[in-house]
């Protein structure tokens, strides 16, 4: 393919040196005259492994070149790359200026372009930001729409500084978000023989996943770190104990939890946490993101609370109230939380949760729930028909097949609140529904 690229920095010039290895005719561009000429002499503008012999190699080729000229670049390329800064605003928000800029300019020199081109967008963005911002820039700098002989994608980018080269050439995945079908086959074209999933999905959606990538990086580095101050208060090799947590793949490094639902609970993991907060405070190890994470449950307890109570006191009808499928296990159940708070709220209350039965209920779990809501054999019925029979709010915490098909053939003029994601009760005629986190 023959590929503009916007922008001479990091990302820019790593695309310029890499693309020509795949065959392609790479034609750098970028407003400083120095970056030009550095890549015309066959240099590189950035430090970085490998990069300044991929480059002499391209433009010995004929491969690569540079200009000042964005109109030349359009005109000569099919698809076109921006990777141009977005820094941070006072606010921390990505300052679009040079985003803006740009997508305006290339819109501007395609109108007097026939065929068709592809606009690539690899800076950072905020969440709807191509749909919502860049499309009408193009469009009206184009004079035309976007899927009429024009593209607009969103592929973020992973490359991490020191092993840029071998990410470009070993990608975990490529996330491309794309309006038309001819942005996905361009993209696909664009890194084809390169190893990794091809993920398609929404523009909004893509730039959404490279924020999340980089929170979590910074995430684990956090946990590492507090975990490791934690451990070596208590005389043990921090890097050995997270190897040995690492090797574990199935739960630990994993997409295990990774699942954005309710607030986690149960017998083991609140446990568990106050335990180790413990553990810093008695050796004066300070750990603030560690130690935050009962507040942040206990926030999201709230978030559940409003969005049920958002309509005011309804009759409320709740399914689940162990803290998770397939248990009676009622110990620091985010539901019985729940539960709580809204009868605390003088909402009226049904409870059906087919593994919960008072007369099982013994030892600990039995004392928690006598501690918690003593009067919970007046809300818990025997059948699910029986606590939908007046309900105007549908709490659905956990449900079994049969159950969510009862709630579905119910539903009508009701609300449902979704604390799991189920996708059987999405789209039901009639209903209003809502997830937690989606």
């Amino acid at each position: 393919m023959k590929v503009s690229v916007f922008g001479l920095g990091y990302v820019g010039a790593v695309s310029c040196a890499c693309l020509p290895e795949l065959g392609h005719q790479v034609i750098g561009v970028d407003t400083n005259p120095l970056k030009v000429r550095l890549i015309g002499s066959g240099e590189s503008p950035v430090v970085e492994a490998g990069i300044n012999e991929l480059i002499a190699a391209a433009v010995a080729r004929g491969d690569l070149r540079a200009t000042l000229d964005l109109d030349d670049a359009v005109r000569n390329s099919e698809i076109s790359l921006i990777s141009v800064a977005t820094p941070s605003n006072p606010d921390y928000s990505p300052n679009l200026a040079a985003v803006d800029a740009v997508v305006a300019s290339i819109g501007l020199a395609l109108r007097d372009k026939a065929d068709p081109h592809v606009l690539v967008l690899r800076s950072t963005l905020a969440p709807g930001t191509t749909a919502n911002r860049l499309v009408p820039i193009l469009e009206q700098a184009a004079g035309r729409k976007v899927g009429d002989r024009l593209s607009l994608v969103f592929n973020p980018e992973f490359l991490r500084e020191g092993s840029s080269v071998k990410d470009f050439r070993q990608p975990p995945q490529t996330i491309v978000g794309s309006f038309d079908e001819a942005g996905y086959r361009a993209i696909e074209q664009l890194y084809q023989g390169l190893p990794g999933a091809f993920v398609r999905t929404s523009p909004a959606i893509a730039e959404s996943v490279k924020y999340l990538c980089n929170v979590f990086h910074a995430l684990k580095i956090v946990f590492a770190n507090e975990a490791g101050s934690v451990l070596k208060a208590y005389g043990l090799d921090g890097p050995e104990v997270m190897k040995i947590f690492c090797q574990d793949t199935q739960l630990n490094i994993s997409s295990a939890y990774m699942r954005p639902g309710f607030a986690f609970g149960g017998s083991c993991l609140p446990k568990e946490v106050k335990g180790f907060i413990t553990l810093a405070r008695d050796r004066n190890v300070h750990i603030p993101s560690l130690g935050a994470l009962l507040e942040s449950n206990e926030s999201h307890l709230d978030r559940a609370y409003r969005l049920v109570a958002r309509n005011g006191r309804r009759r409320v009808a709740l399914f689940g109230l162990a803290f998770k499928p397939g248990t009676d296990d009622l110990r620091d159940s985010p539901l019985v939380g729940l539960a709580e708070r809204l009868l605390g709220k003088g909402f009226k209350l049904a409870i059906y949760d087919s593994h919960v039965k008072l007369s099982r209920l013994m030892g600990k779990n039995k004392e928690f729930i006598e501690q918690e809501i003593p009067h919970l054999d007046e809300l818990l019925r025997e059948s699910a028909d029986e606590v939908l029979a007046d309900a105007e709010v549908i709490v659905v915490g956990h449900a079994e097949p049969a159950v969510r098909r009862l709630i579905a053939e119910r539903a009508r003029g009701r609300r449902i609140v979704d604390l799991s994601g189920y996708a059987d009760l999405r789209g039901i005629e009639g209903a209003e529904y809502e997830g937690i986190c989606w």
